[in-house]
């Protein structure tokens, strides 16, 4: 593997979260040491999502949003219609990369899209996301099975923030949240999904020929 290396993108739509789930859990059981990484581009209608380790409370209400036990880590986080997602599907040993690198490496890929903005971001060592001042633009969860990893990384673009008002986001009472769209970002899903996962495809493998000579 090299730094020429392409992941395979795929823009997915709006897309059913217990389905594509499924999917990803599929995908990962039946891959093998040969399979190329891909990316999964895509939205979910509005769903909140509870981490292995997530706690009823931070539920505040459900205003009838379906609430979907997960198997990735962290807590309760909100998606809906507007919200970039970019699942990656990464055989992590052979991309030679530990968790806490993988997950510096996709906030980097976001605060590097933003910057092109003109957008400061920066990531939090207490909190993994994207945050924009003390409000979060990008949340991240993973599951890591086998060294091979799933979920990932969810981009507010121009979406109802209402429901995240339901819940204290990511298990934080208060949090602010904000997207794309409020900051001056004219760009929408297509062209912002597009240039994410060739920031992810950068960042995830700007190291690979350094680690391999």
């Amino acid at each position: 593997m090299h730094k020429s290396q392409q992941f395979i993108v795929k823009t997915m739509g709006l897309c059913d979260y217990q389905t594509t789930w499924q999917a990803m859990k599929d995908f990962t059981a039946h891959r093998n040491e040969q399979t190329p990484d891909e990316i999964w581009l895509l939205q979910h209608p509005p769903v909140f999502t509870q981490g292995i380790a997530g706690k009823p409370e931070h539920l505040l209400h459900d205003h009838g949003i379906a609430v979907i036990r997960t198997d990735r880590g962290g807590q309760i986080t909100y998606h809906g219609p507007g919200q970039l997602i970019a699942y990656l599907l990464l055989d992590l040993r052979r991309l030679k990369l530990g968790v806490r690198e993988l997950v510096r490496n996709m906030e980097q890929a976001v605060i590097d899209l933003l910057q092109d903005y003109h957008v400061i971001a920066a990531g939090r060592n207490d909190a993994p996301g994207v945050y924009i001042g003390n409000a979060k633009i990008a949340s991240l969860g993973l599951k890591i099975k086998k060294n091979y990893c799933y979920h990932g990384i969810a981009l507010n673009v121009d979406m109802d923030l209402t429901p995240f008002s339901y819940i204290n986001p990511c298990g934080y009472q208060g949090l602010q949240v904000t997207q794309t769209k409020n900051l001056g970002i004219a760009d929408g899903l297509e062209i912002l999904g597009s240039k994410l996962a060739s920031s992810l495809q950068q960042n995830l493998i700007k190291n690979i020929g350094d680690r391999t000579t």
